[in-house]
């Protein structure tokens, strides 16, 4: 799998193979069923639709690594959009926005202005915090490759001066993870708790799925021990199974907790585990930086490949 990465790289940069991929039929349905649209109508709609269902959303306008300011300020004006379409529809009890740091900012250098990229970030993701509230819901920031950790922790800390409420995402294949887990989790502390999606190297990360698996059930004992909010981003049957047993050990009510999934994997599981009266969270990606999102993520993890085609047929 590891022979795809390159390929994948180069085609996520193509204009060509996007407008292909996003014309023709079959690839256009395919496409549909994990980025719901490129407009802000088209996910609250999406949004909407879940909602009705009973489940839950987060939603991510897609761009990352962004080294213009004026993108990043458009980025922030997509996120105050989609938060006032989404109170104007009444759904901000059930739907909030994940935010990546370098998509507004984080990744712009030094002489960029203003105490360069990391406080430009910090006071974008404060502009957008403040709307989420004044919306009637919440942010909650994305993780991203391990150079950023530091950084994104950090603005976290910020954040929650004010904006307590904010949620952080950690990944379990980095081997610090387990020791961020016992920092974050205190009282009103949201964590999303994911495997990671980046290719990592063997000092910072570990490498083989079981190892990933192992250290994912460890950091989720330490969250659902602690005070904090655990949500429990992973499909895997097994993990999701252990994640329910760990809930019962440490005495927490359903809702205390949450579980967390891409929008469009398996739908049937995200409706059974609501039936089975849990809390349940769709992670939406939309906006015009769809086709670099989907190639990029197969890139990062080609053995997600595998998997996209395989959700393709069960849909379960």
């Amino acid at each position: 799998m590891a022979l795809l990465t390159r390929p994948l790289l180069l085609l996520s940069r193509s204009g060509k193979v996007k407008q292909l991929v996003s014309t023709m039929p079959v690839s256009a349905g395919i496409v549909r069923s994990y980025v719901p649209g490129e407009t802000t109508e088209a996910v609250v709609d999406a949004t909407a639709a879940l909602v009705e269902d009973g489940i839950r959303v987060t939603l991510d306008f897609l761009g990352e690594d962004t080294l213009d300011t004026e993108q990043a300020d458009a980025t922030v004006a997509a996120y105050l959009d989609v938060l006032e379409q989404l109170s104007a529809r009444g759904l901000t009890r059930s739907a909030e926005v994940s935010v990546k740091l370098s998509a507004i900012g984080q990744a712009l250098p030094d002489d960029a202005g203003y105490g360069g990229g990391h406080k430009i970030a910090l006071e974008n993701a404060r502009t957008i915090c403040r709307a989420a509230r004044n919306a009637g819901t919440t942010v909650t920031l994305d993780m991203e490759d391990h150079t950023t950790t530091d950084s994104t922790l950090a603005i976290l800390r910020e954040l929650r001066k004010d904006f307590p409420e904010t949620g952080a995402v950690l990944q379990a294949y980095l081997h610090r993870t387990e020791a961020d887990c016992r920092a974050l989790a205190y009282e009103g502390s949201r964590v999303r708790l994911c495997k990671g999606a980046y290719n990592e190297p063997e000092e910072v990360a570990f490498q083989s799925d079981l190892d990933v698996d192992r250290s994912y059930v460890r950091c989720l004992k330490v969250l659902m021990a602690g005070q904090g909010y655990p949500m429990i981003a992973t499909h895997d049957p097994r993990l999701i199974e252990i994640a329910s047993s760990l809930a019962s050990r440490y005495g927490r009510e359903q809702g205390s907790y949450e579980f967390q999934m891409l929008y469009g994997i398996r739908p049937e599981e995200q409706r059974r585990l609501v039936r089975a009266g849990e809390r349940v969270r769709v992670y939406i990606p939309y906006g015009q930086e769809w086709y670099g999102y989907l190639m990029r993520r197969l890139a990062e993890r080609p053995q997600n490949l595998t998997f996209f085609l395989r959700s393709l047929v069960s849909k379960k």
